[in-house]
């Protein structure tokens, strides 16, 4: 399955498997290991993983989460968002706003690379020197990519009971983020067919 990084940041927030959600980003070490787990970062961020992770750093990437939920939910839409979502989505003005803003705190100009044999392409060059900065603008810049790419018609909230996940579809017949999700939703549609309640015989009217 194609590692996505903005479904993976929207996706800390999970089913904790007693009925609620956790979330990833509760917790410093939890933020840190996060961000060591991103392969796709600018150089130097994973590594650094440890010494970034701070509380303000942490807030930052909570608050940038919660805009690219609230985006997402406005893509699938009519479709159902997340529950977790359920009630406390920002407000889309806002969001969009908020990510945009992110996006734009690193200055990044394209560099043109021509290898002597070989064709030319291109790679872009930061002139941001703050690890924190370079890591949020990353996330808010994938989710962008994401949201105005072909992607985002693929994008959907998984339905399976308690399944809080994000998921892009890898074809066109899917229906949830994972097989077990998958195993799950067929129990239960199986359990309704067969335990839903008969109706009660009307009384045979009296003589």
């Amino acid at each position: 399955m194609e590692r996505l990084t903005a479904v993976e940041l929207v996706n800390t927030i999970r089913h904790d498997g007693n009925g609620g959600v956790t979330d990833e980003l509760a917790t410093l070490a939890g933020l840190a290991r996060w961000i060591r787990e991103r392969e796709d970062l600018p150089s130097g961020i994973t590594g650094a993983a440890q010494a970034i992770a701070d509380e303000d750093l942490r807030g930052e990437v909570v608050e940038l989460r919660r805009a690219v939920r609230a985006l997402f939910a406005r893509a699938v839409s009519p479709g159902p968002a997340s529950p977790a979502d359920a009630g406390r989505l920002l407000p889309g003005d806002q969001a969009l706003a908020h990510l945009n803003a992110v996006a734009a705190r690193e200055p990044i100009a394209p560099q043109l690379h021509w290898p002597a044999s070989g064709p030319p392409g291109s790679r872009p060059l930061s002139a941001e020197t703050d690890p924190r900065v370079r890591l949020l603008a990353a996330l808010a810049r994938a989710a962008i990519d994401l949201l105005s790419g072909p992607a985002r018609e693929r994008l959907r909230a998984c339905t399976a009971p308690r399944c809080v996940l994000y998921f892009v579809k890898g074809h066109g017949r899917q229906e949830w983020c994972k097989p077990s999700c998958g195993n799950r939703a067929r129990a239960a549609r199986h359990y309704q067919r067969h335990h839903t309640p008969g109706t009660t015989p009307a009384a045979a009217p009296r003589a």
